[in-house]
């Protein structure tokens, strides 16, 4: 079925079921906050583009959608290839890429392409996300010591070699921050985990860093004031030209979003119970990259993260996704100056912390554990993933995957589980 799940939810809707999605939508839309500023930042792009996304690609997720508590927007996966398009093709290049990614996953959809997930190997899917966890992390060092450096490479090894090389220029005051707010993330989450953890963590961060008149950088610093609504959607400038240039990075975020948000969406379902509908689910993600590109924001796909704080809230409905987007609406109007106090070397912890969880520790003894054939290609997609390109690691990852399984077609039973986010 491709049809919204928020059309089955509404039918038997009540006063009671639409108070609990109120709590939960405000109650995530805190966890979002931080984040879409954070991996924005990350990006390479203004910290409103994170906002712009989350509400935007938030609401259309939501109100599209096949799973009943899927939260939508910006995601830590994305910020490599966001990086890497920006670097090459310029932040108009991003929009158009991903308007055509938009498309990509509007067509897997109508031609109801959701299943295919199956055909990915697990491997694949950890191996990519675990170098992606590398990257993310390796970016933020720099905020997270307080380093100046002028620009940090794209590549790898070079951005290793430039870190080590401004070693000796540590800021105490930066560090002290980001070490504060990395220690009261970890605490709220085991000591009081219905909490909003991550944003009072980076608020109280980054008043340290006020009170204490400490030289660190901050939003508004960096990036100047915060806007106070939403841009006018334009549609980005098309040519045969752009199109050849970006198809491949087009392709990618396409994956990414279609990938990320079917797995979001099946942890969901082992959550609550229920069963999301995977065409639907595509068909959203296409609409909100669609939409998400004509108002100029970044690349969006269900969270796993804030889709499993959707549920701890109490979120019942896709009503909580679309009173999450709504908030965060409220808070870029009402309190974008107070936005803009936060502290660098905070949101630099929150992006290491995610960073670590994409890596999921827990699931390192298994990877051990696991066949030659699992750890290989798992192994090959993350090196690939670190030192080359996402791009040429996600297809050589799926290519020697689609072998191996050729290699053992008289198996009937599937590799694939469902991984635990």
């Amino acid at each position: 079925m491709r049809h919204p799940k928020i059309l089955t939810t509404l039918k038997e809707y009540d006063r009671q079921t639409f108070l609990a999605d109120l709590i939960a939508g405000i109650s995530v839309a805190m966890v979002a906050l931080p984040l879409s500023l954070a991996i924005a930042i990350a990006s390479g792009a203004g910290p409103e583009k994170g906002l712009i996304t989350a509400i935007v690609g938030g609401l259309l997720i939501s109100l599209f959608g096949g799973s009943r508590v899927q939260i939508g927007g910006p995601t830590g996966a994305f910020i490599v290839v966001v990086f890497s398009v920006i670097a090459e093709h310029g932040y108009d290049g991003l929009v158009l890429a991903t308007f055509m990614a938009g498309i990509i996953l509007l067509v897997a959809g109508y031609f109801r392409a959701g299943r295919l997930i199956a055909l990915v190997p697990e491997a694949v899917v950890q191996g990519f996300t675990i170098g992606i966890g590398v990257i993310i992390a390796t970016s933020q060092i720099k905020d997270f010591l307080g380093l100046t450096i002028d620009a940090l490479p794209a590549d790898f090894l070079e951005k290793v070699s430039a870190l080590w090389a401004a070693r000796d220029g540590v800021n105490v005051s930066a560090l002290a921050v980001a070490l504060l707010t990395l220690v009261l993330i970890v605490l709220l989450r085991r000591l009081a985990p219905r909490l909003p953890g991550l944003i009072l963590a980076v608020a109280v961060g980054s008043f340290v860093a006020l009170l204490m008149q400490a030289p660190v950088d901050t939003i508004f610093l960096r990036f100047g004031a915060l806007p106070d609504t939403l841009p006018y959607p334009v549609i980005p400038q098309i040519s045969f030209t752009r199109l050849s240039e970006l198809l491949p990075s087009a392709i990618v975020i396409a994956f990414l979003a279609g990938i990320e948000s079917l797995l979001s969406a099946m942890v969901a379902d082992r959550m609550i119970g229920s069963k999301h509908r995977p065409n639907a689910e595509l068909i959203a993600q296409g609409i909100a990259n669609f939409g998400s590109a004509l108002f100029g924001g970044l690349p969006a796909t269900g969270a796993i993260a804030r889709t499993a704080a959707n549920i701890s809230a109490g979120g019942k409905t896709p009503v909580a996704g679309i009173v999450h987007a709504l908030t965060v609406l409220l808070v870029m109007m009402l309190a974008g100056p107070l936005v803009g106090l936060l502290a660098m070397p905070s949101l630099a912890a929150l992006l290491i912390i995610a960073a670590w969880n994409m890596t999921e520790p827990h699931k390192w003894k298994a990877h051990l554990n696991a066949p030659a054939s699992h750890r290989v290609l798992l192994l090959i997609t993350l090196l690939l993933t670190v030192l080359v390109d996402l791009t040429v690691a996600i297809g050589t990852g799926v290519a020697i995957g689609l072998a191996l399984k050729l290699r053992e077609r008289n198996q009937t039973a599937s590799d694939w589980s469902d991984p635990e986010r």
